[in-house]
């Protein structure tokens, strides 16, 4: 897929067509009318990263255009990225053209910033990390007011915090996220609180308690838990669960327990085919599930998760992949139909569609 063309003129016949599609893709299920959130056609990404093309003394920020791999396209900034990346940009580049030590080798920049205002700035080389560049990098964090990490191969050098807090305001009320460098967090800040706000409407009649898989930092948890008599969350990756842990504190979520655990496991801990340590202090006979939901990668749900749902009489499904969802939408029809759906254009001007369904037992 080419390099997306930034014009705000597009932006609404582009949306347009991608719901059109997945109103089509899911014509057979009897699709209620989805609600569309859409994005901001500028300034709408929280996450960026970019290749440093260096040329004699002086770099610049490049992409590639996959049509064409080897043929860098150079930028000052980027206008899809948030007000507060595309400003600091140019100013990154200047300060770090002033020190050798800090332009030397230098492969690329990730760039991590929240609605509320935190940044953090991942600078990645292609040469060992010395004390000189720990001396520069954090002037330079000083100067710009910025939280710096710098990586190497087998190196990481924290110089503040590996992480930024967000501000989330959904539903009038304010959830504070903290997101971990190199974890995954929602792209699309203000989308994202959309996202957000129609899980809730979508959980708010539902009652009883929530089992949530895939969750993360505990983006969703944290907006859904007080819907619900008692939440049991899952996730694989330790950064995310450590993360998750001190967002249920932050919030005062007090009922809500995680555990760090595959969709598989739980699918058999559930089932009581198999038993976990992890889950020794979880007390499953006294949760009384009415839902569950799913926030799964782009691959969709495993044939063992996907037995799992249908035993729910409510699957609140949030999806990347609209055909993935088609997919397991089909295999659970015999048992669920679909009560409410969304799109949320997290990516505008690409192919990329986030998407919602609530699926009730038939």
């Amino acid at each position: 897929m080419p390099l997306p063309v930034l014009d705000p003129a597009l932006y609404a016949a582009q949306l347009a067509a991608k719901t059109a599609r997945f109103k089509d893709d899911f014509a057979a299920f009897d699709l209620p009318e989805p609600a569309v959130f859409e994005s901001a056609p500028l300034h709408y990404r929280l996450r960026a990263e970019f290749r440093v093309w260096q040329h004699g003394e002086a770099w610049d920020y490049a992409m590639f255009d996959p049509e064409n791999p080897r043929q860098p396209v150079l930028m000052q900034d980027f206008p899809a990225t948030d007000n507060a990346i595309c400003s600091l940009m140019p100013r990154l580049r200047s300060a770090i053209l002033e020190q050798e030590t800090l332009r030397r080798r230098l492969y690329s920049i990730e760039f991590l910033a929240t609605l509320s205002g935190d940044m953090l700035v991942t600078l990645i080389y292609h040469r060992p990390l010395d004390a000189d560049w720990e001396s520069a990098a954090r002037e330079l964090a000083g100067a710009l007011k910025i939280a710096i990490i710098g990586r190497s191969k087998g190196q990481k050098l924290v110089l503040e915090r590996d992480w930024v807090d967000e501000c989330l305001t959904v539903d009038g009320r304010q959830l504070h996220m903290r997101q971990f460098e190199g974890s995954f967090s929602q792209p699309n800040g203000s989308v994202n609180q959309k996202m957000l706000s129609w899980a809730r409407s979508q959980a708010a009649p539902l009652g009883g308690d929530l089992l949530e898989l895939y969750c993360g930092n505990g983006n969703f948890t944290i907006a859904l838990a007080p819907l619900f008599g008692k939440v049991l969350a899952t996730e694989v990756s330790k950064t995310s669960v450590k993360a998750a842990l001190h967002n249920l504190e932050v919030n005062a979520v007090g009922n809500t327990a995680i555990v760090r655990m595959a969709s598989e496991e739980i699918s058999a801990a559930l089932s009581g085919r198999e038993t976990f340590q992890r889950m020794q202090d979880i007390d499953l006979a006294s949760y009384e599930f009415s839902t569950i939901f799913l926030d799964p990668p782009r691959s969709g749900l495993d044939p063992a998760t996907l037995e799992l749902a249908a035993g729910f009489a409510n699957i609140l499904y949030i999806s990347c992949n609209p055909q993935t969802l088609r997919d397991n939408v089909a295999a659970l029809q015999t048992t669920h139909r679909i009560a409410a759906s969304a799109v949320f254009d997290q990516f505008p001007y690409t192919h990329h569609l986030e998407c919602g369904v609530l699926l009730q037992r038939r």
